[in-house]
């Protein structure tokens, strides 16, 4: 029996994703001949002794150097959460991602500028991150480091009783997150359902790998870096709340990473 022939297509398509995973590949090399690690769990993971953040984070270990982050999360996206307003009459002015104080003095006026940077790989992981500088370019990258260094582990799963598909698209169960006087509570939502909440909460959300929840604010919720901070304080709860094994079959329950199941090949 002749072996089937692939069709010009699927051969063209194999090319190009053996290209994008070799220039991948190529990047995270560069990265790693970049960066001099200075502290030890740094030098683990530049020499390969590492190469799971599960252990790091199971673990409790303090991650005190971003390239860590980059090396152990691969597709990382990053963004920037408007928690700034311009001036404008009445405080009508147009929400921007730089928060801006100033201090007077005999001099005049010194401005400060921050921002707070949010990073995840869509699949289970992200985390948040401040950063303040006395211009808006340093304040950027303050908060992208910051962000992180921060970054946390997810439990997803379906915890809707209206839909109970077993898959992790939602929340396994209902949390609630708190800062100052900002409240958040995320609820699991059926699949569908979209991200009923917040519009800089669903940015945090989307990045962790939630497609699927419901909210209910109550609080001073006018206050971004609040209600992002309590949003975050409830994700944190997702995990350090135990749980028993027959509720992860039960529920699809996930934590970090969604696991590709091996395919096996006939012989």
């Amino acid at each position: 029996m002749k072996p089937e022939e692939k069709p010009e297509e699927v051969e063209v398509i194999e090319e190009v994703e053996d290209i994008v995973a070799r220039e991948a590949r190529e990047k995270r090399m560069i990265d790693r001949e970049k960066w001099k690690p200075k502290t030890s769990i740094g030098k683990k993971v530049w020499d390969g002794s590492i190469t799971d953040i599960d252990y790091l984070i199971d673990n409790g270990i303090k991650i005190l150097e971003p390239e860590i982050t980059d090396l152990l999360l691969a597709n990382l996206e990053t963004d920037l959460l408007l928690i700034g307003q311009s001036k404008g009459k009445f405080g009508g002015g147009k929400r921007r991602v730089f928060k801006q104080t100033q201090k007077k003095t005999q001099e005049g006026n010194k401005p400060k500028f921050a921002t707070l940077a949010v990073v995840g790989n869509k699949d289970g992981y992200v985390g948040i991150g401040y950063g303040k500088s006395k211009e808006t370019v340093p304040a950027r990258e303050k908060a992208i480091r910051n962000s992180k260094l921060n970054v946390i582990k997810i439990r997803r799963g379906c915890g809707s009783w209206q839909c109970g598909c077993k898959s992790p698209h939602s929340i396994p169960f209902s949390v609630d997150g708190k800062c100052g006087s900002a409240v958040i509570r995320l609820i699991p939502a059926p699949r569908g359902t979209g991200l009923c909440v917040e519009n800089e909460c669903q940015k945090v959300l989307k990045l962790a790998g939630i497609k699927d929840v419901w909210s209910k604010t109550r609080g001073q919720t006018g206050s971004k870096y609040n209600l992002i901070r309590a949003c975050i304080n409830a994700l944190r709860k997702l995990i350090s709340v135990k749980l028993h094994s027959r509720y992860y079959e039960q529920l699809g329950l996930i934590e970090g990473a969604a696991k590709v199941p091996e395919v096996k090949k006939d012989e």
